[in-house]
């Protein structure tokens, strides 16, 4: 049964360009489907024209009759004096209604009505609100709200004073309370900690009925959907399977439509060079032959039916790192924090060592930014000390990021930041990051939460840094974005210090797990996956057997691990070559090609020769680098 269908869905916001242009697919009921694309792709666009909030310019959309969505996206405004639980049953307001009926009908009865109708409607009305589980509203709230750590001094807080990433645990809850029939998720994890998203994760895996979900949270996205449909130049692209199936998926298609491109290209120069055959000895005297290779010619652009696969055009820089000498990167020892009567944590010690990464998790207001923050200097601890080794240079990204004149331009702020860079500098160092053309000239303030995240990293990356500090790196950036990141900190060779809520980001690069809770700290080695199993086998009471992990066998686990990098690095770097090589390969090939077209040319049998056998070299060039790249990406 068919619970969505949309089929050639067009929508635009102004008339040279369409968000979605043609969007066609269905969703059967109880599917969970992952909708993906990059920023600006008209993903929430499509979740606005399902709900109805926008209307469309051509296309069908069909809902199953009778079936309720609800949808996670803009926190909706309440009324003021509203509180977490005067929002939290907004979502019987159905039931409600049939409470005051049956109210009424109850003082008619007790007031002398004894009539048939008024016993017969009655009747019909508590069998519904008894079907809707009206009885057991505050059973019902109370179990989603200790499910989303919504305790009962939050419960009579105003709605109103709520921070983001409360309010959209209360209006999940919400959500979820209305017993909806399709949940459409955007970005449901955005300002939920790691322990709400697992729960929401599970409810997601009871819940009956379909889900869609668009998220940049990989690690969500492998938990919860069974199919990927993609968004990409209003159009969708289906994979079945979850986030990480996408991921290899996806490579696999591009690697067989660029085998493809390759063996048509193949069967092209086999005719150019059969075509340029002719057009040689045609200046040899047989004139004839032009005509059959000019045909020829003809008959090659026909060929040309495959273009050329492209991938996104990534980001081109990474941190630059330094060399760092000594056996200590940071040591802390006693750190307490408190604010007022609230004690964030209390005789914390920490010691890092240079090449470690290191995730240090928590629940929202446990306190990792505020030691973050203490580590970088700008709070001080209440007691305790925290010393960086003497050769330590720090770089810190914060998570809420600020200019101090947002007013200015990116280019301006770029000038003003890097003393000494020029305007050209300024403008390629931008360009790296996405920043191109008129962009430059935008204002600081008029940039989006992921644009900010770029501009502050595109001047992090300009030093010369052996460790690397960075509060929740992954926010409000999109899939291309956060791989582009990974990328970068993949190929830092320093020390790293991160807090994330991105479980994706933590299993690739956490090497230690420190966890603040109860005011303390507790240690794991591994990944986030690591942490999980020891958490678990902790629960149910299993002793870990594993011999303990002496020093010298972690810094051998640590060398292997920068040796393995390292090899992937320069893998990469050695495609990356390689690609460019064949890039420029192809642009000489088209110069010679349209040098070939002109008479000062074709007509000089000298010139001609001359660029007949360059244009062959190149070609031939090219065919190796083509075998090469090939070779390379097996």
């Amino acid at each position: 049964m068919i619970d969505i269908g949309v089929m050639g869905l067009v929508k635009s916001f102004d008339l040279e360009k369409k968000i979605l242009d043609g969007l066609t697919f269905q969703i059967d009921t109880g599917e969970r489907v992952g909708i993906l694309g990059r920023n600006g792709a008209g993903k929430t666009t499509l979740f606005k024209i399902l709900t109805g909030e926008l209307d469309y310019d051509e296309g069908e959309v069909f809902i199953a009759p009778g079936k309720r969505l609800g949808l996670i996206s803009q926190i909706p405004v309440y009324p003021a004096e509203y509180t977490v639980e005067d929002v939290l049953r907004t979502a019987f307001s159905r039931m409600e209604r049939l409470k005051g009926e049956m109210d009424a009908l109850a003082e008619k009865m007790a007031a002398g009505d004894s009539s048939a109708a008024t016993l017969k409607r009655y009747g019909d009305l508590s069998a519904r609100f008894e079907g809707l589980g009206g009885w057991d509203t505050d059973t019902a709230v109370s179990k989603v709200a200790n499910g989303l750590t919504i305790d009962d001094s939050m419960r009579s807080r105003l709605f109103s004073e709520l921070s983001g990433g409360e309010k959209t645990r209360v209006n999940l809850g919400r959500l979820i309370l209305e017993d909806t029939d399709i949940l459409l998720l955007d970005e449901p994890t955005n300002h939920l900690d790691l322990q709400t998203t697992m729960w929401l994760e599970e409810y997601i895996s009871k819940f009956r009925g379909t889900v869609l979900t668009i998220s940049h949270d990989r690690y969500f996205l492998d938990r919860t959907v069974t199919r990927i449909i993609e968004i990409a130049d209003g159009k969708a692209a289906f994979y079945s399977g979850n986030y990480s199936f996408y991921a290899v998926e996806k490579e696999r298609r591009y690697q067989e439509r660029m085998k493809q491109y390759l063996k048509e290209q193949a069967k092209i120069r086999q005719l150019e060079k059969a075509a340029e055959q002719m057009h040689l000895w045609a200046f040899m005297g047989n004139d004839a032959l032009h005509k059959r290779a000019f045909s020829m010619e003809k008959r090659i652009q026909r060929m040309r039916t495959t273009e050329k696969p492209t991938k996104a055009k990534k980001m081109n820089a990474q941190f630059a790192s330094r060399e760092f000498r000594g056996d200590e990167v940071l040591q802390l020892r006693g750190i307490t924090k408190s604010f007022g009567d609230r004690t964030l944590f209390s005789d914390i010690y920490l010691r890092v060592e240079p090449g470690e990464r290191i995730a240090l998790l928590g629940e929202n207001g446990t306190g990792k930014t505020t030691l973050l923050n203490m580590i970088t200097g700008s709070e001080r601890p209440d007691a305790g000390s925290i010393r960086q080794g003497p050769a330590v240079v720090a770089a810190y990204l914060q998570q809420i990021i600020r200019f101090d004149h947002p007013e200015r331009s990116l280019l301006d702020t770029m000038l003003y930041e890097k003393k000494g860079m020029t305007a050209q500098s300024a403008r390629n160092r931008l360009a790296q990051y996405q920043f191109q053309g008129e962009d430059v000239f935008k204002s600081v303030s008029s940039l989006s939460g992921g644009e900010l995240s770029r501009l502050r990293l595109c001047m992090l990356m300009d030093e010369q840094t052996s460790f690397l500090i960075l509060d929740e790196p992954t926010n409000h950036l999109d899939i291309a974005a956060r791989e582009w990141i990974e990328e970068a900190v993949e190929a830092f060779d320093g020390t790293l210090l991160f807090v994330s809520h991105d479980r994706y980001f933590i299993n690739r690069f956490a090497t230690r797990v420190m966890v603040l809770e109860q005011g303390g700290v507790k240690e794991y080695l591994g990944n986030y996956d690591d942490y999980l199993e020891k958490k678990r086998r902790e629960a149910e009471g299993i002793e870990e057997r594993a011999p303990g992990v002496t020093r010298t066998a972690l810094e051998k686990e640590k060398k292997r691990d920068r040796q393995a990098r390292e090899a992937d690095k320069q893998e990469k770097a050695r495609i990356a070559a390689v690609e460019k090589e064949i890039a420029d390969l192809e642009a000489k090939i088209a110069e010679l090609e349209a040098q070939s077209a002109q008479p000062e040319v074709y007509s000089n049998s000298e010139k001609a020769k001359e660029n007949a056998l360059a244009l062959r070299k190149a070609r031939e060039a090219l065919d190796e680098k083509y075998d090469l790249w090939a070779e390379l990406s097996e």
